[in-house]
Order: structure tokens, then sequence, then C-alpha cells
């Protein structure tokens, strides 16, 4: 009888062996495994680590060197200010850094100066507030008129009014494409710009005025005022002779009451502006009403006439906020001019806030209720003069 095969015993043989087989296979795959999970592990730190220093590079870094904020007043002088004045700006400032200078717009007496280092340096960019004199030279010139439209993109057109109100750059740009650069710096250097303002301020230092057009061309000259720098006393003066209908006072800054009490009045020279102040008015007026100006807060009780700007000054290198005005109540013409200096917090905006305080401060103080005595006035020769 023929014996029937089995293939049990070879089978169990067969499946040992390649369990045997097997063994290295996952005793490395074991092996492996931790291996994989510590590299995972690792690589997951290091991703974290580099989130955490790409999250610390991309910190902003201000492009602006001088800070929002600073003790201003320090190292100021004030026996001679007016101490209403004076407290009326230095509340308004605050700890905010830049300056504040008020003047009486009809004897040109400094009232107050806070933060003399900033007012009595060499000067800053102008900004936007530069449109004041080119509004002011384009209506001597007749380039424009107040009523004049100008294209400013597509079929959108805006008069002067409006271009003020709004601080509206293509409007500027054109009139100062228009004007051309010998007939704006004549008008520049006429209303004070790039000369000492003050009759007694030892340090005091100009401003400038470029010699030929800027490279960035007129538009950017007499929208942004590249190539021109502007310190707040002279821009104080400008002010001074827009409230008084053009008479533009060397600025004389008492060191006492005693001088206070004796000053006499000294004309830099006669500007033929009182005509046309009327047409540049509205535009300041309409700034503070509702345009860049408004947080001044308008009081149709006590106008403020006001233009600001913002920019940076790239020499500096500093981003600015002005705010220059004028007000006129009762028998009292005064001007203000706020000069910030800083980052992302400075603005023109900025600025007429601190400026409209400084006029709620006055009002508060009382200080308009007094009346003025007669003045005697002194004129002093200029080569300008008119």
């Amino acid at each position: 009888m023929r014996k029937k095969f089995s293939f049990g015993p070879y089978l169990w043989i067969t499946l040992a062996g390649l369990v045997l087989l097997a063994i290295p296979f996952l005793e490395s795959a074991e092996a492996a495994t931790p291996k994989k999970a510590t590299t995972a592990k690792k690589t997951a730190a290091k991703k974290t680590a580099t989130k955490k220093k790409a999250a610390k590079k991309r910190v902003v870094r201000s492009p602006w060197k001088a800070p929002n904020y600073a003790d201003s007043d320090a190292g100021d002088v004030a026996e001679g200010d007016d101490p209403i004045a004076r407290q009326a700006a230095v509340e308004a400032l605050g700890k905010l850094n830049g300056s504040v200078v008020v003047t009486d717009a009809d004897t040109g007496r400094v009232l107050t100066v806070v933060g003399q280092k900033t007012a009595y340096s060499h000067g800053y960019q102008p900004c936007s507030t530069i449109k004041v004199p080119v509004a002011l030279a384009a209506l001597s010139e007749a380039v424009v008129d107040r009523l004049t439209q100008i294209r400013i993109y597509g079929n959108t057109k805006i008069a002067m009014t409006e271009a003020l109100a709004r601080s509206n750059n293509q409007y500027f740009a054109s009139l100062g494409e228009k004007l051309g650069f010998e007939r704006m710096s004549f008008y520049a250097r006429l209303y004070g710009l790039g000369e000492k303002a003050s009759l007694n301020i030892a340090e005091e230092e100009p401003g400038l005025l470029p010699s030929k057009t800027p490279s960035s061309g007129m538009g950017m000259m007499t929208s942004f005022g590249d190539g021109i720098t502007l310190t707040p006393l002279e821009y104080a003066a400008l002010m001074g002779a827009m409230a008084n209908g053009g008479t533009l006072y060397y600025l004389q800054y008492p060191k006492s009451q005693e001088e206070a009490e004796d000053l006499v009045p000294r004309v830099k020279r006669k500007l033929d502006i009182e005509h046309l102040v009327s047409d540049v008015k509205p535009g300041m007026m309409g700034a503070v009403e509702y345009g860049t100006a408004r947080r001044v807060g308008f009081n149709a009780d006590a106008p403020v006439y006001g233009k600001t700007g913002t920019c940076t000054d790239t020499r500096t290198p500093t981003h600015l906020g002005w705010f220059g005005s004028f007000t006129e109540i009762g028998h009292e013409r005064i001007a203000v001019v706020v000069m910030l200096t800083g980052g992302s917090a400075v603005s023109g905006s900025s600025a007429s806030s601190v400026g409209g305080q400084v006029y709620r401060n006055l009002l508060n103080m009382n200080y308009y209720a007094h009346q003025r005595d007669g003045e005697k006035v002194v004129l002093a020769g200029s080569p300008l003069g008119q």
C-alpha cells in the first residue's frame, strides 16, 4: 500500500523559517521607529524655534529717530512770556515732542515759545503748510483766482477753498508747475521763508530755500515743501501777517516782564496781501470746520483759520506734524503754530488738536478779555519791502 504524503511538518518548518527571517527586519523597524520619532520631534522643535526667531525679526522698527514724547519745555527760558499764553501752550502740548509758538499778530511780540530748542533749530520740511504761501503767490500772479477749477483726476475738478480745506496735493502741484521756480522762490523769500523771523532771539537759525528746483520737481516743492526747511517762528510771522492784513513784523521775544511792557513793534516789510487773504481764509476755515484740521473743534464765535501738514523730513529722519493758524477775537489777533516730531503717532491732525487746545485754554483763561493800549510802530526797512 502506498504511503500518503503530508505537507504538515514542512509547512510548520517553512513558517518558522519565515519568522526567523523576519525578526531582523522587525527589530530594525522597531529600532527605526524611535529614531524617526526623535527626528520628528527635533524637526518640530527646530521649526518652532525658527518661527519664534522669525516673529522676533518681524518686530516693526520705526524708520524715524525722534520719539513721540519728551519733556519739550525742559530748558526753556520764559521770564518774559505772557503767563496765560505760556500756561495755555504748555498744557496743550503736554508730553508730546515738539514746539508751540504763540505770537501777537498786531505787534510781533512772541507771547510764548514752548520747546525752544526745536523752535530755534535750522528748521524742518514744511509739509503741506507750504500750500498757504503757494496760494498767496498764485493769487498774486493771477495764475488762478479763488473760483478757478483745476482738474485733479478724471473729471473731478476743485477750486482753492476745497483744495486748502482738504489739503489736495494735485491742486497745489499744478499751481507749482504754473508758477515755476523763480516766481515761487521770490514770494517765499518775500513772505519770510529762509530768513530769521526774530529781531532778538540769538539762538534762532533760519530755514532754507533751495537754489534750484528740487530733483523731485516743482509739484513736490509746492505740495509737500520738498527742498525747503521752515521754522515754527517763520511760519508764525507769516500767520501773523495774514491775521493783520499784510504787516510782516520782526518777532520780538521779551526776556522779562519789563521788556514786554516796553516793547516797540518793528515792521520787517509790508506785504500786498490784504486783498488776497479773503480768498485764502475760507479754505483755512474749511480745514478747521470739516477738513484736515477738524480736531481743532470749530467754534463760530471764535473762528480759527488753520493749515495742517504731515510728512517725513528725510534729513533727520523725523515724522512731522504741523499746524499753522491765527484767530481774531475782539481786539486780539494771535497766531499759533504747532510742530510735532516723532513717529507714526505724529500728524498734522494731531498737531491741530494741540493748537485747538491752546485756543480753548486761552478762552477759558479769559485771555481775550483785556483791551490793548495804543502802541507806537517803528518801521525797519527791507530790500524786499513793498
